[in-house]
């Protein structure tokens, strides 16, 4: 990582935040991806426009993965690379709802160093540079830690059927739901909920920002069995996420039924 990568995705999810907002609410056009992959608009393919262009002129010799690009084994043979979701929560972006952000990360040797994820409509500028902590607005963040009986967990309805979970039995904790994945791990990070969780294969550009956004604020990310996150696979999906203070992380991760990983 270059020292001044961060300031390089910042600015870049300050552009990105510009150009999503002449399109938010104006009707965007939306088409469906192959294979059921959901629904994608003019401003996520003009947003990743500008982001290939600004990032790979800037550090030519770093790998490329964007949702909005097709990939290739190129990255494979890269020590670092871009690991972007141009508009991460598209639907709620198509809904007119303020809860859509701009993931931008560096991951080196596998591993998050560098992120930034701008939510534009709410001014909201979450940051972290590996060792450096994490901050929202310039200012630092903190995850909570709260015990298991106080808990805020952020995670879709389908997480919190009694098949994932030991004995059919749910933890003690409130749930919440955001639509996009990598805002839920900043909220993680900010300490305003106390810990996330998705059981579903999870694409490394809607995690790779916020998982390094959560570290540094001090909490825990792993996947849904407790291993570390890895980033730059072959295939771009790690099996679910945990995240949260590192006590309710591992009570949550002792109390979920472990799942025959996906092959």
């Amino acid at each position: 990582m270059q020292a001044t990568d961060l300031a390089l995705l910042t600015e870049a999810a300050r552009k990105s935040g510009d150009i999503a907002k002449r399109y938010f609410q104006q009707n965007p056009d939306v088409t469906d991806k192959p294979g059921g992959a959901g629904p994608v608009t003019a401003a996520d393919l003009a947003v990743n426009a500008m982001l290939e262009g600004l990032l790979q002129a800037a550090r030519p010799d770093y790998g490329w993965l964007s949702e909005e690009t097709e990939d290739n084994t190129a990255r494979l043979k890269t020590l670092c690379q871009f690991v972007i979701d141009p508009i991460d929560g598209t639907r709620a972006f198509i809904d007119g709802s303020k809860d859509w952000a701009h993931s931008l990360a560096i991951t080196e040797d596998g591993v998050p160093v560098a992120a930034a994820v701008y939510l534009p409509m709410r001014d909201m500028m979450f940051t972290a540079a590996q060792g450096a902590g994490a901050m929202l607005n310039g200012s630092p963040i903190r995850a909570s830690k709260a015990p298991m009986q106080d808990a805020t967990l952020l995670g879709a309805k389908p997480n919190f059927d009694g098949k994932y979970w030991k004995g059919g039995v749910l933890p003690p904790i409130k749930r919440v739901f955001r639509s996009s994945l990598a805002y839920r791990l900043c909220l993680v990070a900010q300490g305003r909920f106390d810990g996330m969780i998705t059981l579903r294969p999870s694409w490394e550009w809607d995690i790779a920002a916020g998982a390094l956004i959560v570290t540094e604020a001090g909490g825990t990310v792993t996947d849904q069995y407790g291993a570390a996150l890895r980033f730059n696979n072959a295939h771009p999906q790690v099996p679910g996420v945990l995240a949260g203070a590192t006590q309710l992380h591992t009570d949550l991760l002792t109390r979920l039924e472990p799942q025959q990983p996906n092959p």
